[in-house]
Formats: C-alpha cells, structure tokens, sequence
C-alpha cells in the first residue's frame, strides 16, 4: 500500500526521495508495508501549533503519531475488515526541531529515521508510560532498527534509548530524561480518535 510523504516547510532542505527509501525499509521490518501511511514533514512553528491543540503542550516536539486504529495492544497488526481500514495513521515529523537537535556526529536522515520509527511503532500500540510499556517498545525499535542497519551498515539506536536511565526523573508521573543540549524533548502519541491535520548542533541535510 501507498506511503504519502509531504514536506510542508521550508526551513530545512529535505531530500524526500533519500526519507521515503528508509521509512520504507522500516515500513518492511515492521511487517506493515501493505498499510497506508502518512508522513508529514513540518517546521517548529506548525509543529508547535499542532502539539498545543492536541496534548496541550506549547512547545515544538521531534514527533507526534496520530493512530488510524484505536486500543491497539502493543505490537498488534491491525486486521482490516475493510478497504478504508487498511490505513495505519499519520506521523508528523517536526523536520526543524530535529535538525537543530541532531549532533555533530550524527547523520541528519539516520535520525529522521530513528524518529519516525518511533513514530511508527506508536500507531502500533507501542506506549512509553511506565518502563514495561517502554521496554516492549524499545525492544521493537531496536529490532527493526537492527534490521535496516544490517542492509545499511548504520547503528542506528532507538530514540527512547536512555528513557528510563538511573539519570531520568519524573514529571507529571511519567519518566523523562534529563533535558541537556543535543537531546529532543519527550513526546508522547496523540490518542486515537482524534481528527488529525493534514540552532545547536547542526547536521548536513
């Protein structure tokens, strides 16, 4: 099934060819590549908007996942009864906000990945809440990531690596690490059920 990958910003250069060939591949190490999917490619501005209206939160974010299917349980394949349900939801990629976060050593579309596999494993029910649900989505990133890496010869690490570290602390009761240059912000997946819309280190995009 199709993947629909729009860039509606223009603060970042943004090859989409070089994107859709690694979301791709993580579409097929995550078993999901007949499902739809969107990925939409925005600045910090709209970014922000969007992470306002949906969780309140006025701030730009790396990324926010917007599930097609509702009360998947982590790691469940949806099973269409119709056409229409073959649509997994959409990811917004704030594009911006990650290339201003991304390190010196870091490759601009490796961590595009890493973030929209992220993304990608919350429309499948995957929840970072507690360290039970984040162990079970850590390990299904580190598998799909393992996977492209070996076609790749990257290491790419999952984004939520380090969420549950001896130096993470609580906020509002859910376990965040500590918020020093270079790292994104937490995030969380926008519930289902929703209607959705359609400098520091800097990396070479």
């Amino acid at each position: 099934m199709s993947l629909v990958l729009r860039n509606l910003q223009r603060a970042v250069p943004l090859r989409r060819a070089r994107l859709r060939e690694k979301v791709q591949a993580v579409r097929r190490a995550l078993g999901v590549q007949r499902f739809d999917l969107g990925v939409v490619c925005v600045d910090n501005r709209k970014i922000q908007q969007i992470n306002r209206i949906y969780r309140d939160k006025n701030t730009p974010t790396d990324v926010l996942s917007f599930p097609f299917h509702e009360n998947l349980k982590a790691g469940e394949i949806p099973q269409p009864d119709f056409p229409d349900d073959y649509n997994l939801g959409d990811i917004f990629l704030g594009v911006e906000y990650i290339f201003q976060h991304c390190q010196e050593n870091e490759d601009y579309y490796d961590v595009l990945t890493v973030t929209a596999t992220h993304g990608l494993c919350h429309l499948l029910g995957f929840t970072h809440s507690t360290e039970a649900e984040w162990q079970k989505m850590y390990q299904k990133e580190k598998q799909a990531l393992e996977e492209l890496s070996g076609h790749t010869g990257t290491r790419l690490q999952p984004l939520t690596r380090d969420l549950f570290s001896p130096k993470c602390h609580s906020v509002d009761g859910k376990w965040v690490p500590p918020q020093a240059p270079g790292t994104r912000a937490p995030h969380a997946e926008v519930p289902a059920g929703h209607c959705w819309p359609v400098g520091l280190h800097k990396c070479q995009p």
